[in-house]
């Protein structure tokens, strides 16, 4: 060692001076053991080769301490051939740490499972890590010095506005769609963080973005979304989307004074193709119909399913003469109409449907959710009691009318949950005024005390499935009845007959629930009748034909009610099971005073006494109405002339003092 500067003693901790004199200390055994023979190894190479050479290694100071050394030197060669070495030596301990921070924190970066990367303030990417290779699908090597927006984005607008309130405001997080190598798009949920230069080191100003993939939460949300928006089976909007697209229709109707329209479809006799194909045949056709209706709309307009047959159009509110609006309402509802009557392709059959539109104008500055969907109902109602496969619009006085209705089925509903119905029996007799059974006819008993006949209530049981309840209560009741009846011997010889609306009979379980009934009840069936209207019979005469020879193989015998007040045909009586035709009461009332229902009347009971029918007369109120009927042939009666319906325990006494 012939020179040392004073400041191998900050580097090392010894001062100059030991390195010279009577025992030096040898610099090389400063140097870590486990780097000595590299440096060795290096520093001969150089020499050999007559290069320059720089080394990186560790030393151990006078304190114990490692410190990080790089030195730089070259052979010096004098004119005697001795070889000496002269450089110099830094302590770079610190910016070896800077690295080794460098370096772990990069480690880190890339074993984050985000895609992390730098933009310069052009967006160009200056770093990329694992996860970004992971996530987008190109290598760092590929991504370095392009623009992210050409790389990634497909929205370029909203990248440029994600850029600018980076810029302008430090930051910025939200939602990106973007695309990866292969082409396919993912969803990213991002943050974007300006990160500030340093002049004095140059260090420039940069822009990290730490990227999560989002796609999977993204389906997931979309998912849920449209199981809690649209309708499964036609992937229409539901009750609740419709519910929302009307509520924010109706305040933005009230902002701008603009004028729209809600309409409510039912489709006629949807039920019929159910229980005659099934199902899945009515599942095809609410699919198909669900089509057609988005066919016969405007793109702004929306259609919903609201559930079974119900559907839903919402006309915006862009007019601003409210005639212009229902002008525009009835084009699309008269569209609607004439769609719905073209056949529908259904498998291997064609199946033909009408429907029913009710029409409602809409303004935000007089109508709410509830007020609108409530007027569209009734209109509906209208269009099928006007004949079906038609359209109407609201009508004040029909919603007076369908709040009653409403109320009623309300009060229905609560009958049979309480028991308030009840039934009364009138008696028939013979020509000898004796009695030989009577009509079952039903009550209601409100909690008020107040009595209300079948023709205060039974039409709107009859269009809701109430009337299968009423009905099976009623057959229940009344077997019970005859049953009790068949227990006395002053009563046993006596007949029951039972009133089956037309909706009850073509029921699929009809004939298993009366099945249930007879066993339940242990009646005998031969004395029990079921009374049927003509227009049951003609509706569907190969079914109703069928279901009454199974029930006349158990016993039961049949009468046709209110006969001459329908469309029966010679031809349809002498093909049905039918043991009783029953004259209405209606030709009764003038039989004596209009020769038209007195040769109704006539002609009615030949009719029965050529087919082999017995024939009884319902609306017997005077002898003079009994001797006619006698003398034209009629020997059974039923009528105020001998008791208007009695009770279950009045009847009996009544059966008992005519025995």
């Amino acid at each position: 060692m012939e020179f040392l500067s004073a400041g191998v003693e900050k580097l090392t901790g010894y001062p100059a001076a030991a390195f010279f004199g009577e025992h030096p200390i040898a610099y090389a055994s400063l140097i870590h053991p486990d780097d000595r023979a590299q440096v060795l190894t290096d520093t001969n190479q150089a020499v050999r080769e007559g290069r320059p050479f720089q080394l990186s290694y560790r030393i151990i100071t006078a304190s114990g301490k490692l410190r990080w050394a790089w030195e730089q030197g070259s052979a010096v060669v004098d004119q005697d051939g001795n070889v000496s070495l002269e450089g110099f030596i830094a302590d770079i301990s610190a910016l070896r740490r800077a690295d080794l921070l460098a370096r772990e924190q990069a480690s880190l970066l890339d074993k984050a499972h985000d895609a992390i990367f730098v933009m310069d303030m052009h967006a160009r990417i200056t770093y990329w890590n694992k996860g970004a290779e992971r996530l987008y699908g190109w290598e760092e090597r590929q991504v370095l010095g392009q623009r992210m927006s050409d790389l990634l984005c497909d929205n370029h607008a909203a990248f440029s506005e994600a850029l600018r309130t980076a810029i302008e405001e430090g930051e910025w997080a939200g939602e990106l769609q973007q695309h990866r190598r292969d082409g396919t798009t993912i969803h990213a949920d991002s943050r974007w963080t300006v990160v500030a230069g340093d002049p004095d080191t140059g260090v420039q100003q940069k822009i990290l973005v730490i990227s999560t993939d989002i796609s999977e939460r993204k389906i997931n949300e979309e998912r849920i979304h449209k199981l809690a928006y649209f309708d499964a089976l036609t992937e229409l909007p539901n009750r609740a989307s419709l519910l929302d697209h009307l509520r924010r229709a109706l305040l933005g109707s009230a902002r701008s004074r603009k004028f729209g329209a809600l309409m409510f479809l039912d489709l006629d006799n949807f039920k019929i193709l159910n229980d005659t194909h099934g199902h899945a045949a009515g599942d095809m056709l609410l699919q198909a119909v669900a089509r057609r209706l988005e066919h016969s709309v405007r793109e702004a307009d929306m259609v919903a399913r609201l559930g079974g047959d119900e559907f839903v159009i919402l006309v915006q509110p862009e007019e601003e003469m409210l005639e212009a609006a229902a002008h525009q309402a009835e084009t699309v509802a008269a569209k609607v109409v004439a769609a719905m009557n073209a056949p529908f392709q259904l498998a291997d059959f064609m199946y033909a449907v009408s429907t029913s539109v009710g029409v409602t104008m809409i303004s935000g500055a007089t109508d709410t959710v509830e007020s609108a969907l409530k007027q569209a109902d009734t209109a509906m109602y209208q269009a099928k009691a006007a004949g079906r496969n038609t359209f109407r619009f609201f009508d004040p006085d029909m919603q007076a009318k369908w709040t009653a209705r409403s109320e009623l089925e309300t009060g229905l509903r609560r009958a049979l949950r309480n028991h308030e119905f009840i039934l009364y029996y009138q008696p028939q007799l013979d020509g000898d005024s004796r009695v030989i059974g009577a009509e079952a006819l039903l009550r209601w008993r409100q909690p008020n005390g107040e009595l209300l006949y079948p023709t205060d209530f039974i039409k709107a049981a009859e269009e809701t499935s109430l009337i299968v309840d009423i009905g099976r209560w009623v057959l229940g009741t009344a077997c019970a009845e005859l049953a009790s009846w068949q227990g006395n011997p002053v009563t046993r010889h006596l007949s029951l007959s039972v009133n089956v609306s037309a909706r009850q009979f073509v029921e699929p379980d009809f004939v298993p629930m009366t099945q249930e009934i007879l066993a339940a009840t242990g009646v005998d069936p031969h004395y029990l009748k079921f009374e049927l209207t003509e227009t049951l019979v003609v509706t569907d005469f190969a079914h109703t034909v069928e279901t009454m020879e199974t029930l006349r193989r158990l016993g039961i015998t049949f009468s046709l009610d209110d006969f001459g007040t329908g469309y029966s045909s010679l031809a349809y009586l002498r093909k049905l099971p039918l043991d009783q035709l029953k004259i209405d009461y209606s030709f009764m009332r003038d039989v004596l005073t209009d020769r038209n229902d007195a040769s109704i009347v006539r002609s009615i009971i030949a009719l029965g006494d050529s087919l082999g029918l017995q024939v009884i007369a319902e609306g017997v109120e005077t002898a003079g109405q009994r001797d006619f009927l006698s003398e034209a042939g009629c020997f059974v009666y039923q009528g105020y002339l001998y008791e208007p319906a009695l009770s279950g325990e009045r009847f009996t006494e009544y059966a008992a003092s005519l025995h």
